[in-house]
């Protein structure tokens, strides 16, 4: 199960566009994880300290999100690899799962403000931006998505909120960068 390829079926992306089948919000990083090129394993190596494991991925096949397309292929163990030891490969690091782990969560943390504060400061005026919060799938798609989240909530709520929320969300976009470049936001 773990060394197959997962990709999510039509009704897996329709999930992430419309949440049309209410999947429970803690498996919807791996669903969003799941992209046709990764192994389970390193998937899951994502996503263990969301809590996540092997269970999950059943979860999701069960609920007939994700199908298997592929075997992934058994990388060479480097005691049995022989050849030409000038050649340079990419073996994930600690660190390079650490970066992972941590924009995994940062992904999750950045979905749930969005879908939060939508909810709250913009009510059915908000359902446009809550259908690409839903379709976003990196994190560019979320920095993407700031100026005009922040320019309803500034209609809805005035200026001072929404500079508010700017300052809570530049700290997850941008890892606590705040971005003062908002012209709409500048006193005037």
């Amino acid at each position: 199960m773990l060394a197959r390829i997962y990709d999510k079926t039509d009704k897996g992306r329709e999930e992430i566009a419309t949440r049309k089948h209410q999947l429970p919000n803690r498996l919807r990083p791996l669903l969003v994880l799941i992209d046709g090129k990764q192994a389970a394993s390193e998937l899951l190596k994502k996503v263990i300290p969301l809590g996540l494991d092997e269970s999950n991925l059943r979860e999701l096949i069960e609920l007939e999100l994700i199908t298997p397309i592929a075997e992934a292929e058994e990388p060479a163990s480097p005691a049995s690899d022989t050849s030409d030891t000038n050649e340079t490969s990419h073996q994930q690091t600690p660190q390079d799962i650490k970066t992972s782990d941590s924009d995994v969560r940062r992904f999750q943390d950045i979905y749930l403000f969005y879908n939060d504060t939508i909810k709250s400061t913009l009510g059915l005026r908000g359902f446009t931006l809550q259908l690409k919060v839903e379709r976003a799938n990196t994190l560019e798609d979320f920095q993407n998505l700031r100026n005009a989240f922040l320019e309803a909530v500034m209609k809805a709520k005035g200026r001072d909120f929404a500079r508010e929320l700017r300052n809570r969300l530049d700290t997850l976009l941008y890892e606590g960068e705040t971005r003062n470049t908002d012209a709409f936001l500048r006193e005037e």
